[in-house]
């Protein structure tokens, strides 16, 4: 197979890389010197990223990544985060006003989660605080065999940010979800892929080449239906079985009107053919 030539894309920063090739609309947060932790810059280029990948007709499949040997170091806390941008007032004025700033830089984590596509994080190593919770929005992840998760916010005697426990509570349930915060330990990638937070682990090396993979496939294959089963999934998660009937009933009926539906039916039947003739 020949894979087309990758179109860089200008994301307005060097902190975020981005391209798209074959399908797939790849994101690199570009911070390796500090092991890509978050920086003001990225909390506007990848949330621009994803609202463009979500409708462009040759994007099927995101995947997120960082560079080097580390995915995200979570908020740079060097830098200061939200406080300097916040104006002089009394306490609970400066809580509101730095509580909507950090929910504004988080917007990138529901953004991957809700995007009408399936998002994939390669984990190249480290995923810590805020870096772990945007790795768990993702719809499927991948990661090298040197790859943790480490929710890091108990050691700074934060609560947590980005969703990390909204995502956790969801994948692994509330009493697991919290024993994880708590502990704030390294979830080492066995042990993230036996509790399902991973969904491949690959040697270190394979790592950026098995990541292409599998976004390539997914790409490849009937992304409007793919579109329809992510969203079935996640009304999974906030519907009863009753309620989630009918939405789930509409999607089927959309895309048995598509002409991926078609050409799958058609390749099928071809195949079909073939066996019956053997």
């Amino acid at each position: 197979m020949t894979l087309a030539a990758a179109q860089q894309i200008d994301t307005g920063t060097v902190t975020v890389l981005a391209e798209v090739a074959d399908g797939v609309g790849s994101i690199t947060l570009n911070r390796p010197e500090r092991r890509n932790a978050l920086h003001a810059e990225m909390y506007e280029a990848v949330p621009r990223l994803l609202e463009r990948f979500a409708t462009a007709d040759d994007v099927g499949c995101v995947l997120i990544t960082g560079a080097g040997d580390a995915f995200c170091a979570g908020g740079d806390v060097r830098d200061g985060g939200s406080a300097k941008d916040v104006p002089a007032g009394d306490r609970d004025q400066q809580i509101a006003a730095r509580a909507a700033i950090l929910a504004d830089n988080a917007c990138m984590v529901s953004l991957l989660h809700n995007l009408p596509k399936v998002t994939i994080a390669a984990l190249p190593g480290a995923a810590v605080g805020a870096g772990m919770s945007i790795a768990l929005s993702t719809d499927l992840r991948i990661a090298a065999r040197s790859a943790r998760l480490i929710p890091g916010w108990a050691k700074l005697a934060f609560s947590g940010d980005f969703g990390g426990a909204w995502l956790l509570t969801h994948l692994v349930g509330p009493s697991k979800a919290l024993e994880l915060l708590i502990a704030d330990v390294a979830i080492d990638a066995d042990t993230a892929a036996h509790l399902g937070l991973f969904n491949r682990v690959v040697d270190d090396a394979d790592l950026p080449a098995a990541a292409r993979a599998w976004a390539t496939t997914i790409a490849a294959g009937p992304t409007s239906a793919f579109a329809g089963t992510k969203a079935n999934v996640l009304d999974a998660l906030r519907l009863s079985l009753d309620e989630a009937l009918l939405p789930e009933s509409e999607r089927m009926v959309r895309s048995a009107l598509t002409q991926e539906h078609r050409d799958a039916v058609k390749a099928w039947l071809a195949t079909a053919n073939k066996k019956s003739k053997s």
